[in-house]
């Protein structure tokens, strides 16, 4: 394997014309730079030099190595500034994959202090719902999840995410969003059996399952009119008085729900937000920065 130490030494022979010439360009003694070229010779396996009197000039190899030292010197040169600059969070790329409510509302406010904080760090945003955000993490498709699970809720697996660092942000409650018209627009809460007559708008796959799991519990099946993994429409569809829907609070926060109330669901149901990240990425600058502003954008920091 050839040092790039040794390069360096090499090229300060070629260019001096000696080893005691050498040694002070570096500022070493003569003997450490005979021992670094013989080093150099042993591992490459052909002299570099030919010695002759008070001459030495290079072998045919010695010149093709001088030759392609410069720009392999440069280029380490380079890598080795560029990590520096990315551990000193002068530079930096995070992937970050987040649900939409969570995209719409603690999302900005960390990107915008990130950038305010290290602007030469890139963060990159794609959406995606847990569990596909989850495996997007551990196929090495992104840096950072923002993900959720709901708190008891029936396939939550314990341990689930035990080969990931996490890291809590908040506790997220759902809410009852009804048309402004309807009965229980005006109360303080509602317990959910109260809105088993009612037509449904469901969210996302996995916050409908969570509906229909916690109504079961209740004692009824809901009717789903209509399914959106649009919260914005959801929100439409309930103030045009087409039905209500279960919501999380995040996901009112970042609708202004025009024509709908929202309603504390009694008994409560939560969902624990967390943002998900490897091991080995958890030491990096740049995803250490982005998990630091999410947990205070959420309060929790």
């Amino acid at each position: 394997m050839i040092e790039a130490r040794h390069l360096r030494v090499l090229r300060a022979v070629a260019a001096t014309g000696s080893f005691s010439a050498a040694g002070r360009e570096l500022g070493c003694t003569q003997p450490a730079v005979s021992q670094q070229m013989k080093a150099l010779e042993t591992s490459v396996g052909t002299p570099l030099l030919v010695r002759g009197g008070r001459e030495m000039r290079l072998t045919q190899a010695g010149e093709a190595l001088v030759r392609h030292a410069a720009g392999i010197l440069a280029g380490l040169t380079a890598a080795e500034e560029e990590v520096a600059a990315i551990a000193g969070l002068r530079a930096g790329r995070v992937r970050l994959v987040s649900f939409p409510s969570g995209s719409s509302t603690l999302v900005p406010t960390a990107l915008a202090a990130l950038r305010a904080a290290h602007p030469g760090t890139r963060v990159s945003l794609v959406e995606a719902e847990p569990p596909r955000s989850v495996e997007m993490l551990r196929e090495g498709d992104c840096d950072i999840a923002l993900a959720f699970r709901y708190e008891g809720a029936a396939g939550v697996q314990e341990g689930e995410w035990d080969d990931l660092v996490v890291r809590p942000l908040l506790t997220d409650r759902l809410v009852a969003l009804v048309p402004e018209r309807n009965r229980l627009a005006r109360a303080g809460s509602v317990a959910i059996g109260e809105l088993a007559e009612e037509p449904w708008i469901a969210g996302c796959p996995r916050c409908r399952g969570q509906l229909v799991e916690v109504c079961e519990k209740a004692g009824f099946t809901p009717r789903i009119d209509f399914a959106t993994d649009d919260y914005p429409a959801v929100v439409g569809l309930v103030g045009a008085g087409l039905g209500v829907a279960v919501l999380p609070q995040l996901a009112i926060e970042s609708v202004r729900p025009r024509g709908a109330r929202a309603v504390t669901l009694e008994p409560a149901v939560r969902r624990e937000i967390v943002a998900l990240t490897l091991p080995d990425l958890a030491q990096v600058p740049a995803v250490t920065a982005t998990l630091d502003q999410l947990a205070t954008a959420a309060g929790r920091k």
